[in-house]
């Protein structure tokens, strides 16, 4: 185990030497969020006058929680690209070709792409606290809104990292994580309350986890802490991640297509 996490930090710290060579995509990976709630938060900000939208709130307070987890979802399936140009210009083949197990190369992405995720939700949510938005549960509530976006982004890295390492090239890749992508986006609550949404999509959306990472996430912003609300959402994740991390498994044990 200790030399899995030796090789994994290593393997970690190479992401970011990648990351430091390139100032331009440190910038644009930390302010896309801001952007994304700038926008959302002006554009819907009538979406408050719908009957049925939560009273007293306004559309930026609700559609932080939305951008919150769009962010970790586009951090999470976004994760396997640079190990799949591993693979297309041949490094992964050579690391696959020393003694390191498999699961450091699977575990120094994850550590990565985690740690992006979170500095990206502080940064919005700090941002969102500049204009105006308040998270009811305090600093703590905080702190467990950062704990339901470090999970769910594990269970989608590894979704990612699985397809990095059963694809061949990046034209498939990315048909596939647009096609997954979409519909966890839009059967979720991201943009507006469940009970505005046609009842196929409210029922699609409640098996997606994506829904409850937000709505634990609102709720934590919108009222305090709720604990079934909780509950829910870390039991639907970690059933996803349990998933995920079973069929990755059965992928890493077998050889590179």
């Amino acid at each position: 185990m200790t030399g899995l996490l030796i090789e994994a930090r290593a393997l970690t710290m190479r992401w970011f030497w990648h990351l430091k060579r390139e100032p331009y995509n440190i910038f644009f990976t930390l302010t896309q969020p801001m952007i994304w709630l700038l926008l959302f938060g002006n554009l819907f900000e009538r979406a408050r006058e719908m009957p049925g939208f939560p009273s007293g709130t306004d559309y930026l307070t609700f559609m932080t929680a939305g951008v919150v987890v769009m962010t970790v979802l586009g951090n999470g399936m976004a994760g396997g690209i640079p190990l799949l140009f591993d693979r297309e210009n041949g490094f992964l083949e050579k690391v696959l070709a020393t003694p390191a197990n498999r699961g450091s190369i699977l575990l120094g992405r994850i550590f990565y792409i985690v740690a992006m995720t979170l500095a990206q939700t502080l940064l919005m949510l700090a941002v969102a606290y500049l204009m105006g938005v308040r998270v009811r549960a305090g600093l703590p509530g905080v702190g467990m809104i950062l704990l339901i976006s470090l999970l769910f982004t594990i269970g989608l890295a590894v979704v990612s990292l699985t397809l990095a390492f059963s694809l061949r090239e990046h034209g498939s890749f990315f048909a596939i994580i647009g096609v997954l992508s979409l519909p966890l986006f839009f059967l979720s609550s991201a943009l507006i309350p469940l009970n505005l949404v046609p009842n196929w999509m409210r029922a699609a959306a409640m098996l997606n986890p994506m829904t409850h990472a937000i709505d634990a996430s609102r709720s934590l912003i919108l009222s305090g802490w709720d604990w079934r609300l909780l509950g829910r959402a870390f039991g639907y994740i970690a059933a996803f991640d349990l998933a995920m991390f079973a069929l990755c498994y059965r992928r890493l044990t077998r050889p590179l297509l």
